[in-house]
């Protein structure tokens, strides 16, 4: 199985890591739209969103991954990746946004680079619907993760379908609708993969 990084800026390198210390997969680095022939997934990585939303465009491959998420495709984004999945951002400066997640996300409300932190979450590792929305038996199982937040955004708002995967003292942090999965906090930059073989777990369904 094929999982996509997108290729464009961000923390790239260290998804790259992590993919590579999972068993039974094969990381891709995607940068135009023939990269994602026979991707399950993508992960589009921390970094600064109004740039990736901008180079998307200017790569061609914005309209592309909005297709194929929409036909199923699983996509994850990480900090910048879940302004970008958002519906809707608020915030001083408004990023390209896929509009595709069913969620409010205002950017860099943790605060400024030197207000970064790290910390430990609760992940709720086991989904109340799979991807094509069907609803699963109430399994929850939270497991305790390191969470590290640069510059973070913070998810204000969830529509319908979106379920709450992890809070950070009451504010919501990880959220999940179908295919799509978002987090505010970094965990390409821990040593943990629990949180990419969640991810795993969502192109294989």
């Amino acid at each position: 199985m094929k999982i996509g990084i997108l290729d464009i800026q961000g923390s790239v390198e260290e998804h790259l890591k992590c993919l590579k210390k999972l068993k039974n997969m094969e990381a891709v680095l995607v940068k135009k739209i023939e990269d994602l022939k026979e991707v399950k997934g993508l992960i589009v990585p921390g970094g600064e969103s109004t740039t990736i939303g901008k180079l998307l465009r200017r790569f061609g491959i914005r309209d592309e991954i909005i297709k194929r998420v929409k036909k199923g495709m699983a996509v994850w984004g990480t900090c910048a990746g879940a302004i970008l999945l958002a519906k809707k951002i608020v915030g001083k400066e408004n990023a390209d946004s896929l509009g595709l997640m069913n969620i409010v996300v205002e950017r860099n409300a943790y605060g400024r680079q030197l207000d970064s932190f790290e910390t430990q979450v609760e992940f709720d590792t086991s989904p109340k619907k799979d991807c094509c929305g069907k609803k699963l038996k109430n399994t929850v199982r939270f497991c305790r993760i390191p969470a590290i937040f640069i510059r973070a955004p913070k998810i204000l708002e969830v529509g319908e379908g979106v379920e709450i995967l992890a809070r950070y003292k009451g504010e919501i942090v990880a959220a999940r609708e179908n295919n799509m999965l978002v987090t505010n906090f970094h965990p390409e930059l821990t040593d943990d993969e629990k949180v990419h073989q969640y991810f795993v777990k969502m192109c294989e369904k």
